[in-house]
């Protein structure tokens, strides 16, 4: 197991699925699309619309990419 990141801030978090565990499976919450308070992870950082996630149950480390904002070149 690996050991929680040195930036992992219980101030920056996200609700995404661990794609290691899936702890979330069988939550009511989690399962409607709200936030519970067992199923977040540590939001470690960001690269535009790219997440970079920790899971503090598991501590697997993955990207996610959310497909929000501005992505891409601008065509003019």
């Amino acid at each position: 197991m690996l050991p929680l990141d040195p930036q992992a801030d219980l101030g920056r978090r996200a609700w995404v699925p661990c794609p290691g565990c899936r702890d979330d499976r069988d939550c009511g919450d989690c399962s409607d699309g709200r936030n519970c308070s067992e199923h977040w992870r540590y939001l470690i950082g960001n690269t535009g619309s790219l997440l970079h996630l920790q899971c503090p149950g598991c501590t697997h480390l993955w990207n996610h990419e959310t497909g929000f904002g501005a992505g891409g070149l601008r065509p003019f």
